[in-house]
């Protein structure tokens, strides 16, 4: 295999971002024997069709190029008007055959790769001019490939046209004692079914072109391990910034989270691994909203906010649990703890009157709180 520099193996596939990189430049999969295969085809059928137009056209303009008499070589005009002519007479014949052939050409390429308009393709490599990597290219594994098909060409049209020569020679040896017109079509149709004949043995040599370039292009564009991962870097961004990216935004959400603890009516407590701190808008109809949560040490940061700003706090574990898992922060609680939160706010802004005005010391058995078994979350 193909080796980088540092020793590593082109053993990825190309990927999708290299594939196009590779396209823009022109560097896509082409096969010369299809094209060339099609052009043939297309034109031995298309001679069946206006072959014989043709020819009675090229006959006439024969005849009107020899057939001069004494006026028109005194005549500075005669040359120009015989030549449009002979335009007129072969311009319908001769124009569908070159038509159907330009489009075999242009069409050829779709078929393998693609149509593909690459400028950087066209600019000019000094590196093309090295003598040196020319003689790498000829005597390379693509010179040798194309000796091979070279000599496969030769050998099939040889063989094959051999073969349409010995089959055709009788007609061939009676050609001579035939009057002008009839051998000459005679000739045109030997030659057109010998032209169709050679041009199918072409097909052995497209059939197995076409997989060796779709195959020697993907192997080309084959990635090292290495190219992989760098390229995974230019278009994801490096692991570690995008880790860096991620544990400043979780510390920006979290700074923005403490700035609201102080804002909460209440937080609730497992009391040691979870906290919740949640603020109910009595001007507003919504229900109670969580303005944050957390676990472990972001719950002790939670708690130690809240109680340098006189928020309540409470310890009820089940309570606690099913809104960490069941709320996300800047959500309402969902319907199912309505009542429990009810029971802890109301139990809340009694204790608050009971220390501004005293009385009766409110209670509060956070056992007994309403929670729906599809909320609850155990220890």
């Amino acid at each position: 295999m193909a080796e980088q520099d540092s020793g590593q193996e082109r053993t990825e596939e190309p990927s999708a971002k290299r594939l196009q990189e590779a396209r823009e430049k022109g560097q896509v999969p082409r096969s010369q024997e299809l094209t060339t295969l099609m052009v043939l085809m297309v034109s031995a059928v298309t001679m069946f069709f206006v072959g014989e137009g043709l020819i009675r056209s090229l006959t006439d303009t024969m005849v009107l190029g020899f057939s001069l008499d004494r006026s028109m070589l005194f005549d500075v005009h005669a040359m120009a008007n015989t030549f449009w002519q002979a335009v007129k007479i072969m311009a319908l014949d001769l124009g569908l055959f070159l038509i159907a052939t330009a489009i075999a050409a242009l069409a050829a390429p779709a078929f393998i790769g693609g149509w593909n308009f690459s400028a950087q393709a066209m600019g000019v490599k000094m590196e093309k001019l090295s003598p040196l990597k020319g003689f790498k290219r000829i005597f390379g594994p693509q010179g040798l490939v194309e000796l091979g098909k070279a000599l496969g060409k030769f050998l099939l049209v040889g063989f094959f046209g051999t073969l349409i020569l010995w089959g055709f020679r009788d007609q061939l040896l009676t050609l001579g004692r035939q009057e002008v017109v009839p051998a000459m079509a005679e000739l045109g149709y030997i030659v057109l079914w010998g032209f169709l004949a050679i041009c199918a043995s072409l097909i052995l040599i497209v059939l197995i072109d076409v997989p060796f370039q779709k195959w020697n292009h993907q192997r080309q564009l084959k990635m090292t391990k290495q190219e992989v991962k760098d390229e995974h870097k230019e278009t994801d961004g490096s692991p570690e910034v995008k880790g860096r990216i991620r544990r400043m935004q979780i510390q920006l959400s979290q700074a923005r989270m403490m700035q609201d603890v102080p804002k909460a009516d209440v937080i609730i407590t497992n009391p040691t691994h979870y906290a919740v701190a949640l603020r109910y808008d009595q001007t507003k109809s919504g229900a109670p909203v969580l303005v944050a949560k957390g676990a472990d040490l972001i719950a002790q940061q939670i708690r130690m906010v809240g109680q340098s700003h006189d928020v309540p706090q409470l310890s009820a574990p089940p309570l606690a649990r099913a809104i960490f898992y069941n709320t996300e922060i800047g959500e309402e609680i969902p319907s199912g703890l309505y009542i429990a939160v009810a029971q802890v706010l109301a139990f809340v802004f009694q204790l608050r009157r009971y220390r501004n005005r005293g009385g009766n010391k409110p209670h509060l058995n956070t056992e007994e709180l309403p929670i729906p078994d599809e909320l609850r979350r155990d220890e």
